[in-house]
């Protein structure tokens, strides 16, 4: 946990997937300090008309390469959340040359109750995790 979820314009290829799904691990890795295999995502392909991502009047426009990505996790401080958004930009831009401009995160927040990983638990509550 965190949960990610990926919506993206159809046409990258797997690699392609596969990269940018990577740099962003390695970004939530390094701003929410979680570990290795606590890897959660999924990714939504859908055609360039369905996807409207506007600028909320920041005065820039998006392009096709645009991700949005929905992460729902528990609680993290406000500095956690800046260096996320920071260190996915820059592991994006580095790997899959994706402009900054063309990323949005939104993330929802949760409790530990809310998660169960399998086996009917909710192992944040059952000291499992």
């Amino acid at each position: 946990m965190p949960l990610l979820r990926f919506d993206i314009v159809k046409g990258r290829t797997e690699e392609e997937l596969k990269k940018l799904l990577d740099a962003v691990h390695r970004g939530m890795l390094k701003a929410f300090e979680v570990p290795e295999r606590d890897r959660y995502q999924i990714v939504h392909q859908h055609p360039a008309h369905e996807m409207i991502m506007e600028d909320t009047g920041l005065g820039f426009e998006r392009s096709k390469d645009m991700v949005l990505i929905s992460i729902t996790s528990k609680k993290r401080t406000e500095e956690q959340k800046q260096n996320l958004y920071k260190y996915i930009v820059e592991e994006l831009r580095k790997d899959c040359n994706i402009d900054p401009k063309d990323v949005m995160v939104s993330i929802t927040v949760n409790e530990d109750a809310d998660w169960s990983f399998g086996f009917g638990k909710a192992q944040f509550l059952t000291a499992d995790l």
